[in-house]
């Protein structure tokens, strides 16, 4: 299996660009591929509105980009964020693969678990 860092953009939506992001994982995942996203992760405890903590946030996903073996790059919108990791996976040789007009919203968020009245 090969480590495929998802590159897709984080701002603006927020929350439907971690669903999008996580549905690329699905994506990969089903082609035989380990998918790694650190910002669909990363926001789980870091804000990425707080520059200090996005500084932080885009400092950990370049490390883990140091060790992937593919970048697929999501979407039709470069962010400022995923050009600085195209540039990085450029200039190391990590081969790029873009992957246009894939921004459907996720497919595999879970759904939220409903309690019966009453109780279980």
């Amino acid at each position: 299996m090969r480590i495929v860092y998802i590159c897709s953009p984080l701002k603006g939506d927020i929350q439907q660009n971690i669903d999008n992001a996580l549905e690329y994982c699905r994506r990969v995942t089903f082609e035989g591929n380990v998918p790694i996203a650190p910002h669909a992760y990363f926001t789980s405890f870091l804000d990425d509105t707080v520059p200090q903590e996005r500084r932080i946030g885009m400092e950990m996903g370049m490390e883990i980009l140091k060790h992937a073996d593919e970048l697929h790059v999501f979407g039709n919108v470069i962010s400022e964020g995923m050009k600085n990791e195209i540039a990085y996976a450029e200039q190391s040789g990590i081969p790029i693969t873009y992957r246009p007009g894939m921004e459907q919203t996720a497919v595999c968020r879970p759904q939220p678990v409903i309690q019966m009245q009453g109780g279980w």
